[in-house]
């Protein structure tokens, strides 16, 4: 059976009329924005806990390093200064990144 060329044109009229049209009723479902807006106000509710939480935790770091610290410091060893520099360090970045995740979204 041999196709004209009538034949292919209006199968490929047909295919772009009803990829327009899929196109159409897919932009007309609505409730994106809407969705959109739900997870970023989903997403605000979780970030002062997380940032609260990793504060928290940079206080810890921060108590058990300078117990760490105190106890090389009254056995004498050489490299407290830079056990001092390591605990400190770690619990600044922590209390940073605390602060930077609140201040980015906006908590």
């Amino acid at each position: 059976m041999k196709t004209t060329l009538f034949s292919k044109f209006s199968k490929r009229a047909l295919l772009f009329v009803l990829s327009i049209a899929y196109a159409v009723t897919a932009n007309a479902q609505g409730g994106g924005a809407a969705g959109i807006d739900a997870g970023a106000s989903e997403l605000t509710t979780y970030i002062d806990p997380i940032g609260n939480l990793i504060l928290i935790i940079g206080a810890i770091v921060g108590l058990v390093g300078g117990v760490r610290v105190y106890i090389k410091w009254n056995s004498g060893d050489n490299d407290v200064q830079k056990s001092i520099m390591g605990w400190v360090g770690s619990c600044v970045f922590l209390m940073v990144v605390g602060t930077i995740v609140k201040a980015f979204f906006g908590v």
